[in-house]
């Protein structure tokens, strides 16, 4: 008798850096046509060596602005808000103000760890084990591991989570 096959999943926090860089150059874009950035100095950087973002504008108030176009163009790509976490804010010269945000392309190891308690706290007949950066989870039942998914779906965690890899 042939032995039940192994179904897995991956649970990863990877960022798209096409698609991140596709969504900065979109709002570069709109920000040069928005009425509200007229002769105002506006810069969306992205260091991917560092992976860091940082934008720069006149007030608090118009960063907020180029932060909420940037997020509606990650949204539209498919990219998670959660993909940017704030570094640090400063002002720097001629009364600008920089905001820095790192990336967020990865499980830290806490966040690794609490997956894979509510994983296991589920009773299901699953396997999480922490590979580097991401989680795999096998089981026989696929039923079980979408389950799974469901369940990590419902934690508020800082990582932008990404299921691939189901076989």
């Amino acid at each position: 008798m042939a032995k039940a096959k192994e179904h897995y999943f991956d649970i990863s926090a990877k960022l798209d850096m096409m698609e991140m860089k596709n969504a900065i150059e979109q709002a570069k874009k709109e920000v040069t046509t928005r009425f509200d950035f007229k002769g105002i100095q506006t810069e969306i950087e992205l260091n991917e060596k560092a992976k860091t973002l940082s934008l720069v504008s006149s007030s608090d108030s118009k960063i907020d602005a180029l932060k909420d176009i940037l997020l509606s163009r990650m949204i539209k790509r498919g990219l998670s808000p959660k993909s940017l976490d704030e570094v640090k804010k400063e002002g720097i010269s001629g009364g600008n103000v920089k905001v820095i945000y790192r990336i967020v392309d990865a499980i830290d190891k806490e966040e690794a760890k609490e997956i894979v308690k509510t994983i296991k706290a589920l009773k299901l007949k699953v396997t999480p084990a922490i590979q580097g950066d991401e989680i795999r989870v096998s089981g026989k039942k696929i039923d079980d591991l979408q389950q799974v998914i469901a369940a990590v779906k419902t934690l508020d965690l800082k990582a932008p989570l990404v299921f691939g890899n189901f076989k």
